[in-house]
C-alpha cells in the first residue's frame, strides 16, 4: 500500500489492527506532510516495533530523485524522478517573487501527443497513482525547507493529461489542500487540460475551488485538429461549453493557453478569429511564443507577429498575457530529461530561463 491511500481515520484503523496506538496516526502523518520526512526510520519518536511494520507494509517513498538541472537564471528547477517500476517523470519548481510553484506531472508520457510538445514524443506509458503525484511536491518541500521556504502554489501542467487520469489527480488535489495535510490553497491549484469534457464537467460537480486552463492553442476547430490529435474526439464548441459550465459552477475565471507558433496560428487573422471565439467571456489568454524543441521543426514567431497578435487582442478588450523570455514553456517541455534519460544522451546542457505567467 502507498502511504498516500491513508488518511488520518484508516491510517487509525491500520494501527489498530497491527496491535498499535491510534495516538500514532497523527504523529505519523506530521512527519510526512508537515514535516517532509520520507523515511519510516527517521521518525523519530516511533518505536522500532512500529517503524519495522511501516517498514513491510507500506510504501515510503515512492520516487527516487535521479537528478535536479537549474536554470542559468537559477529562477526555474527541473526535477527528475524514477518511479519504482524504473518509469521517469519529471516536476519543475518555478521561483517567481515569493512564490514557490510546482508543476507537477500527472502520466508517465502523454496520450494527447500535441504537435509541440515533448511529452507526447514519448508515447504514453501509464497514470501515476496519487502518491506518485503528492510525492513531487513533498520531496520539493522538503529540498526547500532547508532554505526556509516552502511550496505555495500547485500546478498540473507537467507530463500526462490531468483528466485523463481523473480519480487520481482529484484525489491528490483533496491531500494537498487538506489542512491536515499539506494545507495549499484550492484557489492555489491549477490544473490544465487540452480539452477533455467529460473530466471537465465531472470536475465542476467535485465542489473543488481549483482554477482550470484550457490549453487552446489555436482559434478554430480546424487548426485545432492540425497540432492537437485529440482535438478530433472532443469539437471546440462543447470544450468552450464545458468550461463555461466550469466556470460557473466554481465562480472560477478561466485561462486560456495559446502557444504561438510561426506561419500556423500567429496570423492577426488567427487573433481575430480567437477574439471573436472567446468574445463576452472572463477570461485571460496566456500567450506562449514557442520555444524550439529538439527533433521538432516547428518555430517561434517574430517578435513583430507577436506584437501584431496581442494588439488585435487589446483592441477586441481581451485580457491577456506572454510570455516573452527566451526559456522553455512548462508544459510543452516537461518531459525532455526524461526523453534523454531514457534514450540515453548525457551531458545535458543548462536549462534556459521558464517564465510562468499566471
Amino acid at each position: 500500500m502507498d502511504y498516500a491511500d491513508f488518511d488520518h481515520q484508516k491510517l487509525v484503523e491500520w494501527l489498530k489492527a497491527h496491535g498499535e496506538k491510534e495516538f500514532h496516526a497523527k504523529q505519523i502523518l506530521s512527519w510526512i506532510y508537515q514535516k517532509g520526512v520520507l523515511s519510516w526510520d527517521k521518525m523519530s519518536n516511533l518505536s522500532q516495533t512500529l517503524r519495522e511494520k511501516l517498514t513491510k507494509h507500506i510504501r515510503l517513498p515512492v520516487l527516487e530523485l535521479v537528478r535536479y538541472t537549474e536554470s542559468i537564471d537559477q529562477e526555474t528547477i527541473k526535477f527528475l524522478w524514477r518511479l519504482r517500476d524504473g518509469n521517469l517523470v519529471e516536476s519543475v519548481l518555478i521561483l517567481s517573487g515569493i512564490r514557490r510553484t510546482v508543476c507537477v506531472s500527472s502520466q508517465v508520457g502523454c496520450p494527447a501527443k500535441c504537435a509541440f510538445c515533448a511529452s507526447g514524443q514519448q508515447g504514453f506509458f501509464r497514470n501515476l497513482r496519487p502518491t506518485e503525484i503528492i510525492e513531487q511536491i513533498l520531496q520539493i518541500n522538503a529540498w526547500l525547507s532547508s532554505k526556509g521556504e516552502k511550496v505555495s502554489h500547485v500546478v498540473y501542467m507537467g507530463m500526462g493529461e490531468p483528466l485523463k487520469n481523473y480519480e487520481s489527480v482529484v484525489a491528490s488535489i483533496r491531500v494537498l489542500s487538506h489542512p491536515d495535510f499539506c494545507n495549499i490553497s484550492q484557489r492555489r491549484i491549477t490544473v490544465s487540460t487540452v480539452g477533455v469534457v467529460e473530466g471537465i464537467k465531472r470536475l465542476s460537480k467535485e465542489g473543488l475551488k481549483v482554477n482550470l486552463v484550457l490549453s487552446l492553442h489555436a482559434p478554430n476547430q480546424h487548426i485545432r485538429k492540425k497540432i492537437i490529435p485529440y482535438a478530433r474526439k472532443y469539437p471546440l464548441d462543447e470544450i468552450l461549453e464545458s468550461m463555461d459550465e466550469y466556470a460557473q459552477k466554481t465562480k472560477r475565471d478561466i485561462t486560456f493557453e495559446y502557444t504561438l507558433l510561426a506561419g500556423i496560428n500567429d496570423h492577426p487573422d488567427h487573433a481575430h478569429e480567437l477574439a471573436h471565439l472567446l468574445k463576452g467571456k472572463q477570461c485571460t489568454v496566456n500567450l506562449i511564443p514557442y520555444n524550439p524543441i529538439p527533433g521538432l521543426r516547428l518555430k517561434r514567431p517574430e517578435k513583430k507577429a507577436i506584437k501584431q497578435f496581442r494588439s488585435v487582442l487589446y483592441g477586441s478588450h481581451i485580457v491577456n498575457t506572454c510570455r516573452y523570455t527566451k526559456g522553455d514553456d512548462i508544459g510543452a517541455a516537461c518531459g525532455q530529461l526524461a526523453l534523454q534519460e531514457r534514450e540515453g544522451q548525457t551531458g545535458l546542457p543548462m536549462l534556459k530561463e521558464v517564465a510562468f505567467g499566471s
